[in-house]
């Protein structure tokens, strides 16, 4: 009674310590779970773990043989990853790190053997963390493609004229838009973490599991291309509304069904598959139950409850590491951000050497995903009438979800072709200072040729690379409260009889201008 009163009060304030370190991180998970339909299946992970844990409690208590010190170490990873994340202000890292203190906790509690009987449900609550953000963008980028080029496939085969352009497909009359919500990620995310459970329960070789696991990649994918498809041949039947509303929502959930029937077919036939054994139903290759094991008893009293709900000191231990880190917490929580003032992009000048400029708005649907605090986008032109692009999206923090999105991503989806990507070294206006390097693409579109140059301006740093961004985003945010930053990106296109070094000078010769420029409006 004394060690279950223990458990009691001693896990009672380990979960308000963590409810209180973790606030920001938990309350961002679930408006992820509840309001974006990507990671709607993140809210019954927590409970599928539960479940399999309480389902395995009698095998538990078996190998329950001590509790382990080493629960303490792994819990001081976790907060370390916790101290972090607060200092990055990476939402990634806090979730990773309350993943680690829940390992630590359940090493303290049950031992490491212990731990390894539930290893799967602890593991399997990975799957309800959101993608990084760039991850995502890149991801689901490359899955809209793959899903409009399917659609296509479809239409044409059933004798629908389509034509694709990027993500929209032409029908003729009606123009479809694979937007990024029907890219097919929201049906991949929790069709993969469908496909780890049932792994899990398939009782089978291990290859067959893997086989089970990897097939939900290419089934979510074309069975989306599948569901664009019959959206075409709808919309050609019935006009455009077949491709909004409620019907739109019902054929995703159908088509959802359909994904996850396929999977239960392929575990049927898997189990049917390479064995000598004699065949067996499916049920019978779910192991839907753990099989109990006798529990030792003294004098005809169980002791399963004492072997599993006995704190030991470890565990008692781990509350003296919980309370400086929720006063440290509280110090991380009041380190605000301090990104210096800046003009703003309105004011940002429409005419520069010699380039006239002129200002047009992005449509609101990109302004929403991109989810940039200010911008400016305009066609400039020179005296001869030549044409540059200019955009800049500034994002006053970078932090726990929101960054630049990489034009490497972006580009494919408006149609064009990435022919050749390199880095450049770009002239600047300040003879004193390094030049400048860029990322240089070659898109075409059909006959159309353009060349992009971009970078991301941290700082005071000019960066090519997405991932080099993450680490100085790191450590910028853990030394200088920073995390304030920049996408630059020009664009000009090779216009027929001129060459690529042609519009590589021009471009250069403008970055040059507008680099001078950049300062005010995106401090280093």
């Amino acid at each position: 009674m004394a060690s279950t009163r223990a458990l009691f009060v001693s896990s009672i304030l380990i979960v308000a310590f963590l409810g209180y370190l973790y606030a920001d991180s938990l309350v961002f998970l679930f408006k992820r779970w509840f309001g974006s339909e990507d990671y709607s299946h993140g809210l019954f992970v927590p409970l599928i773990s539960g479940f399999l844990i309480w389902n395995s409690r009698h095998h538990l208590a078996e190998h329950t043989t001590g509790k382990s010190w080493w629960g303490l170490a792994v819990i001081g990873l976790g907060l370390v990853l916790y101290v972090v994340g607060e200092l990055s202000t990476l939402f990634l890292v806090l979730h990773v790190s309350l993943w680690i203190v829940v390992v630590g906790l359940a090493m303290t509690l049950i031992g490491i053997r212990g731990t390894k009987v539930i290893a799967f449900p602890l593991g399997y609550l990975l799957t309800a963390i959101p993608l990084p953000t760039f991850l995502y963008a890149n991801l689901s980028s490359q899955l809209q493609l793959w899903s409009s080029s399917l659609g296509v496939w479809w239409l044409q085969l059933v004798g629908v004229m389509a034509f694709r352009e990027g993500n929209v497909i032409d029908l003729g009359p009606v123009q479809l838009q694979v937007v990024e919500a029907c890219s097919g990620i929201r049906y991949l995310l929790p069709l993969v973490s469908l496909a780890l459970l049932c792994a899990y329960l398939f009782k089978d070789k291990m290859w067959k599991r893997v086989v089970l696991i990897l097939s939900a990649f290419p089934i979510s994918i074309v069975i989306n291309g599948f569901r664009i498809g019959m959206i075409g041949v709808l919309v050609e039947l019935y006009g455009k509304g077949a491709a909004e509303g409620f019907y739109h929502l019902f054929e995703g959930w159908v088509i959802f069904m359909v994904s996850l029937g396929l999977l239960v077919l392929e575990m049927a036939w898997l189990g049917r598959f390479g064995t000598e054994e004699p065949r067996k139903s499916l049920r019978e290759h779910l192991k839907w139950r753990i099989p109990e094991v006798e529990p030792i008893a003294t004098d005809g009293v169980s002791t399963l409850p004492n072997r599993i709900f006995s704190p030991g000191p470890a565990y008692l231990c781990s509350v003296a590491l919980f309370a400086p880190c929720a006063l440290l917490g509280t110090l991380l929580m009041d380190r605000g951000e301090r990104p210096p003032s800046r003009a703003a992009f309105v004011d940002f000048p429409m005419e520069i050497n010699g380039w006239r400029g002129q200002p047009f708005p992005l449509e609101q649907r990109y302004i929403d995903v991109l989810r940039f605090d200010d911008y400016v986008l305009a066609d400039y032109r020179s005296s001869a009438q030549h044409q540059v692009n200019f955009y800049a999206a500034y994002y006053r923090s970078q932090r726990k979800g929101q960054s630049a999105h990489s034009p490497q991503s972006c580009l494919p989806g408006g149609g064009w072709e990435i022919a050749s990507l390199t880095q450049t070294e770009l002239p600047v206006s300040n003879p004193n200072m390094h030049p400048l390097r860029a990322n240089r693409a070659l898109i075409q579109k059909g006959d159309q040729k353009q060349i992009v140059l971009y970078w991301f301006k941290q700082r005071e740093r000019n960066l090519t690379n997405e991932y080099l961004v993450k680490i100085y985003l790191l450590w910028d945010a853990f030394s200088r409260q920073r995390t304030d930053g920049a996408l630059v990106r020009l664009a000009a296109p090779v216009n027929p009889g001129e060459s690529e070094s042609t519009v590589d000078q021009r471009l250069q010769e403008f970055a040059m201008a507008v680099e001078g420029e950049l300062t005010r409006f995106v401090p280093d």
